[in-house]
């Protein structure tokens, strides 16, 4: 199942060699973890500085956590919920560790926190109690957003336009939006018209899905094709265990001068994350495998006649590894995404490196197309402002903002074993906003030597989940 804030962002020529006089191209590329580690190093000591000089007063407050109002070790004699004006009590009972006739502990609740922020329905969650009765209190987010809609692709760029969502469907924790959105390279040519709903539960079974209904209508500047498709998915993810799920995937793509493409996917994945959104601690890996095409129907519309792009008939074998681990302020990420796919590919599928969603050293572009990917991640990020609750004209809403700097390895390639001519890395840097919705928005400048110019992107959502749908 996709992973990412459940609110719908819809689906070679070599380069010139290294500006740098005293380094090679491939001595960078052997030599760039070990670098950015040493950049890693410095950065802590330096943002370390920076935060106890300029920030001592947010800083000697670290360690407090206000929203606990009730000491270790208090028994639990009864549970009350306050502030649930549009959210089902069940929701959050699911959520809770601590549980009546049990003692409090402090440690469940900082847990428990995590996991209802990671809902993305509450600003603020807080408890007290009175004698043994434990209090929960909770400020809802606002539940519909008529708003503009955007988001940032590599092939489209920055897309705008208007949509109406609602964040908690009947107080069961069901989202849904529709939405339409047109690119600002091509306004009014490029466009896209979707519909998204999802929910972690349906009913009372911890069977998580996300399903959506779009269609696209734009020219592909990268891949050099006009792009007319819908796109019908559902997505299920069961959680047969408190770590572990079971996966599943069906799609459904029509596309014009093609065959129609179902795919059919199942796999697992292992998930100690202490949260989906804004994690901080914990390790996720997930494995799936998903059968593409295999039809011969072919879908040809306009005029005069015209060639057909053929069809497809392959496998995609995936491999989504993260980890995660927060000393002070500070949180490191490691991530790879290997998608390796034996078959029968056509070029309006071929994986783009390139641009704020998948890698940060070059924007995206016909001379870096490939049938199989890996793409690799190594992340640091200060915590300048945790996220902090706020209300304007009775409209509740949370921010954050968070300072970052990281590594990004791209490997893209059409057959065989991946080389080193494969291969290129960039270092990046940047702010993040933290926000309701969309998880974050992303400033960053990223740098390669095998471009020896700095690039400039705008980005929405954690960037570890829009690398596993950039496509569209």
């Amino acid at each position: 199942m996709r992973e990412g804030t459940r609110l719908g962002v819809a689906k070679a020529a070599r380069s010139p060699p290294c500006t740098l006089p005293f380094l090679g191209r491939r001595f960078f590329k052997e030599a760039s973890f070990s670098i950015f580690v040493f950049v890693l190093s410095f950065l802590k000591r330096c943002l370390f500085t920076c935060a106890v000089t300029a920030f001592i007063s947010v800083a000697a407050f670290a360690g407090v956590d206000s929203s606990i109002g009730c000491p270790d070790g208090t028994v639990i004699s009864s549970i009350q919920y306050e502030g649930l004006e549009h959210t089902k009590n069940r929701v959050v009972e699911r959520e809770l560790l601590n549980k009546a006739g049990e003692p409090f502990s402090a440690e469940k609740f900082d847990l428990e926190k995590r996991r209802l922020q990671d809902l993305d329905l509450f600003t603020d969650v807080s408890v007290d109690c009175n004698g043994g009765n434990l209090k929960y209190t909770f400020v809802e987010i606002f539940r519909w957003i008529p708003a503009p809609a955007s988001k940032t692709t590599e092939r489209d760029g920055l897309m705008l336009g208007v949509a109406l969502a609602n964040l908690n469907i009947l107080g069961e924790d069901i989202r849904a939006e529709v939405q339409y959105r047109t690119s600002t390279k091509h306004f009014l040519d490029n466009n896209e018209y979707a519909f998204y709903a999802s929910s972690p539960y349906l009913f009372a079974l911890p069977l998580g899905w996300n399903f959506e209904f779009s269609h696209t209508d734009s020219y592909d500047d990268i891949r050099d094709y006009h792009d007319d498709s819908w796109l019908l998915d559902l997505d299920l993810d069961y959680k047969f265990m408190p770590h572990m799920s079971i996966l599943a995937t069906v799609v459904g793509r029509r596309l014009e001068r093609a065959a129609f493409l179902p795919e059919f996917g199942a796999g697992f994945a292992f998930d100690y994350r202490d949260s989906k959104i804004d994690t901080r601690k914990g390790i996720y890996y997930e494995y799936m495998l998903t059968h593409v095409g295999g039809t011969d129907a072919y879908i040809v519309a306009c005029e005069g006649g015209c060639e057909s792009m053929g069809s497809e008939n392959y496998w995609e074998l995936l491999n989504d590894a993260r980890a995660y681990y927060t000393v002070s302020r500070f949180v490191t990420g490691a991530t790879a995404l290997v998608r390796y796919r034996p078959g029968d590919v056509k070029f309006y599928d071929y994986y783009s490196h390139g641009g704020v969603n998948s890698y940060r050293g070059r924007y995206g572009d016909s001379k870096r197309l490939g049938v199989h990917e890996a793409l690799l991640n190594l992340e640091e990020r200060f915590i300048l402002l945790d996220r902090q609750p706020a209300s304007i004209a009775g409209v509740n809403f949370f921010y954050g903002l968070q300072l970052v700097a990281g590594l990004d390895g791209s490997l893209i390639w059409n057959s065989g074993r991946p080389g080193w001519d494969n291969y290129e890395a960039a270092v990046y840097g940047g702010i993040h906003l933290v926000v309701p919705a969309v998880d974050r928005l992303r400033f960053e400048v990223g740098y390669s030597p095998d471009r020896g110019e700095p690039k400039f992107f705008f980005g929405m959502i954690e960037k570890v989940s829009t690398s596993r749908w950039r496509g569209r």
